[in-house]
């Protein structure tokens, strides 16, 4: 028998996804036990084809116009558009999403691609979006602050030696340079938080199909960014001594799954870096895998900042080159039933 996809629940505002409010949790709570009830929704332990939705990034720093870092994609609206169909794709499957595991990016003042971390020779720190390469910082363009090394209970001849090692590292992975970005997503700030509506789909999935969503914070370590949620972008400093690790037990756990569906923000820094290091971990185990992955591409945008940055282009690739790989990638009104590999 064919599945019919549920409508979206009343307490839905499409209206409201580009704003900040406080979620009525208890009310909510409500409403999803007598939702489940009358769309006679199963707890997700009855399932038996199990689905994961990794939602990355989607925070209020990265999709409520005016934050820090709002993702506007070549359209100007490109998160709030995104989450809006995000939302809806939740409520429609909320009956077959098995896990719902949300990433925050994690931020605290002093972090290798803030400017206070970075100083040149007069004192100045580089602006904001500036691309610090290896050269640069071989040339002395570019130190580490000396003053952000004590703070960070560092030698501050260390704290150099870091800096060089990393910026050569990025480029002999091929990675984007050290980028400075603008304070973002600090922790214990509004722009942490999850977005409201995405928030409440989440709460509203918990209940009504008794699945405890799962946090994934990344970020949060100072010598490192943290684009993937599964890999920082260098784990070990110019010694070879570790300063970060790859997250194995969630990878371990995604794969589990017999579908994967990943959405957030940014499409083309934080989804594509986690996407490619899950496809690395799939190359490894069984390539066959990239078929669990379903990317829904309407539900996620490039960083875009008018006359200074554009990785549009960068982003496309990436998701094409997924595809060559075996990943699906989709929209979030596909039917689940018209996608390959499903099998309710």
């Amino acid at each position: 028998m064919a599945r019919n996809e549920l409508s979206i629940p009343p307490h839905f505002d499409p209206e409201k996804v580009d704003q900040v409010w406080k979620v009525p949790y208890q009310e909510r709570a409500e409403d999803a036990q007598k939702w489940a009830k009358q769309n006679k929704i199963q707890p997700a332990s009855k399932d038996k084809f199990r689905i994961y939705l990794l939602l990355v990034d989607a925070q209020n720093t990265f999709c409520i116009p005016g934050f820090e870092l709002f993702v506007g994609g070549r359209s100007g609206t490109g998160a709030v558009d995104d989450n809006r169909r995000l939302c809806e794709f939740i409520y429609r499957n909320i009956d077959v999403i098995t896990h719902i595991c949300a990433t925050l990016d994690t931020h605290k003042t002093m972090q290798i691609f803030h400017s206070i971390c970075l100083v040149n020779d007069t004192g100045e720190h580089p602006p904001p979006f500036a691309l610090i390469t290896a050269e640069d910082v071989e040339k002395g363009v570019w130190k580490f602050n000396p003053e952000v090394a004590k703070s960070l209970n560092i030698d501050p001849e260390y704290g150099q030696k870091f800096l060089h090692h990393y910026t050569q590292k990025l480029k002999e992975g091929s990675k984007y340079d050290l980028t400075i970005w603008p304070y973002h997503a600090m922790l214990g700030g509004v722009g942490h938080s999850l977005v409201a509506a995405v928030e409440e789909a989440i709460f509203f999935h918990s209940i009504a199909r008794y699945s405890l969503p799962n946090i994934e914070v990344k970020g949060n370590n100072p010598l490192t960014e943290n684009y993937s949620v599964i890999s920082p972008e260098v784990t070990e400093n110019s010694d070879g001594d570790q300063i970060a690790e790859k997250n194995t037990m969630l990878v371990e756990t995604i794969l589990e799954f017999d579908a994967i569906f990943i959405a957030g923000q940014a499409k083309s820094h934080c989804v594509v870096w986690t996407i490619d290091d899950l496809l690395s971990e799939i190359e490894v185990a069984d390539k066959r895998l990239a078929e669990k992955a379903y990317l829904l591409e309407d539900c996620t945008s490039p960083v875009v900042i008018p006359d200074v940055v554009d990785y549009t282009d960068q982003a496309n690739e990436a998701f094409r080159r997924f595809s060559d790989a075996g990943m699906n990638v989709v929209r979030s009104t596909d039917s689940l039933e018209s996608l390959p590999g499903f099998a309710f």
